[in-house]
């Protein structure tokens, strides 16, 4: 039985630690790999990317796996939450051997940030090396096939998507393989997600499965972001974020190529993309329990399954996220804006 997450995936679990109230709206996302890791690899797209450990999963360097991935708010402050997961993994002597002894390792433990800063109202208010323990606790914590909890949770608590609430989407499928391929996005774009003559989401539009919005509707909306917007500061510096998985038995060069072509599927639900204000960052997983066949389309299938999955996680991800009047900002939901059509 399958959850639409990317808990699908065996063996991959996902922890948010949330941070509200206080001046606070951020948080951070763990992606814990299965008991020995997975091999990993990294496509960086946006002009103002917050990242940490990215070169380690370059295909020519020596590190093959890892095993967690971390998606923070607070942008680059917020990198501090990997510390506290990379503690949490060497207590349990998870990570790069460097020595005889078992206790002697190294966590690679990737990360990447979203633009937050402020929007809870306090400026110094960002997760650190206790917010990443917190979140990847909650991953350990969680059964195995677990459902994900989206919407204004973990990294996408203070995630924006143009003039509306962003937040946490995930999506799966399986192909006729057998293979499994999942997402999991925090959608805090500078572009918008909406389609504007019509009020329709791009993901939506180009999976062909939309209901416009009546006119009535979307120009309500119009006039509703017309007032918000100019109730908050100018659009700051945004970034989307995803991790990709497979239970693919991938190289590190195949899975960099899924981490590039899974970048389309951002192109598809946020427009436009990779700015010189975005941070647009895509990781790859892949566990290895399947075997890929040998004929290139079995790879293609994998491709082409990375960059839907994202699509739908965006699409999910807005239509999870709650509308925040706060201190730091006003930003409806598209579920305010447009109701659950």
């Amino acid at each position: 039985m399958t959850v639409d997450a990317i808990t699908d995936v065996a063996g991959v679990r996902v922890g948010h630690a949330t941070r509200t109230g206080d001046g606070r709206l951020t948080g951070t996302t763990v992606v814990l790999a299965p008991e020995g890791g997975a091999v990993a690899a990294v496509d960086v797209r946006g002009g103002g990317p917050g990242t940490k450990e990215t070169d380690a999963l370059d295909p020519r360097n020596v590190v093959q796996r890892v095993d967690a991935v971390v998606l923070t708010g607070g942008s680059a402050y917020g990198l501090d939450a990997a510390s506290g997961v990379m503690a949490w993994l060497e207590e349990r002597r998870r990570g790069v051997r460097v020595g005889a002894d078992p206790a002697h390792v190294v966590p690679v433990v990737p990360a990447a940030c979203v633009f937050d800063l402020g929007r809870g109202g306090n400026f110094r208010a960002r997760p650190d090396a206790a917010t990443g323990r917190a979140a990847v606790e909650d991953a350990a914590a969680s059964a195995p096939g677990a459902p994900v909890a989206q919407g204004c949770v973990g990294a996408g608590t203070g995630a924006v998507a143009g003039r509306i609430k962003g937040g946490v989407g995930t999506a799966s499928t399986v192909l006729d393989s057998g293979i499994t391929v999942a997402a999991l996005v925090v959608v805090n774009a500078a572009g918008s997600v909406i389609e504007p003559q019509t009020g329709a989401l791009y993901g939506e539009l180009c999976q062909g499965r939309v209901e416009y919005p009546e006119g009535r509707v979307h120009e309500a909306a119009r006039r509703r972001l017309d007032e918000t917007a100019a109730r908050n500061a100018p659009p700051p510096l945004n970034t989307t974020l995803a991790v990709v998985a497979t239970d693919a038995n991938l190289s590190k060069a195949q899975a960099q190529k899924l981490a590039g072509t899974a970048h389309d599927g951002i192109a598809r639900a946020v427009r436009p993309v990779h700015l010189m204000h975005d941070g647009d960052t895509v990781f790859a997983l892949a566990t290895g329990a399947h075997a890929l066949a040998e004929h290139p389309r079995g790879l293609n299938d994998i491709l082409a399954a990375g960059a839907d999955v994202v699509t739908r996680a965006i699409v999910r991800g807005v239509r999870a996220a709650e509308s925040v009047d706060g201190p730091g900002g006003v930003w409806p939901s598209y579920r305010e804006l447009y109701g659950a059509q």
